[in-house]
């Protein structure tokens, strides 16, 4: 079942700022917009919060800011890896909003 689309508002919220969007679509991507880690895969495990304030060019604490309401929204998921947290994007969570669209788009009045 598709979700209302009121019920999408938390994460269109969260993408609502260019850096937070730009951040998804990088997170969707990570290996065309990150370099390999040390710790931690791209892909399996996610990005970590140091790489992604590097390429923002924000401060950590903003950047940290910006994923806590991407994960409050349910877009991207975290885990900690020794002394950094790695953030990954959730798919089904952008494919949940993208439905929620397309079948609002095509409800018959």
């Amino acid at each position: 079942m598709n979700k209302p689309l009121l019920e999408t508002l938390p994460a269109l919220r969260a993408l609502a700022t260019p850096q937070r969007t730009k951040i998804m679509d990088w997170l969707l991507d990570p290996r065309a917009h990150f370099p390999p880690q040390i710790d931690g895969d791209l892909v399996d495990d996610g990005v970590c919060v140091g790489a992604i304030t590097d390429k923002t060019g924000l401060s950590q604490p903003t950047v940290t800011s910006h994923m806590k309401t991407l994960e409050a929204a349910g877009l991207v998921s975290s885990q900690k890896i020794k002394n950094w947290v790695f953030y990954k994007a959730d798919r089904s969570a952008l494919a949940d909003l993208g439905k929620a669209f397309g079948s609002a788009a095509n409800r018959q009045n």
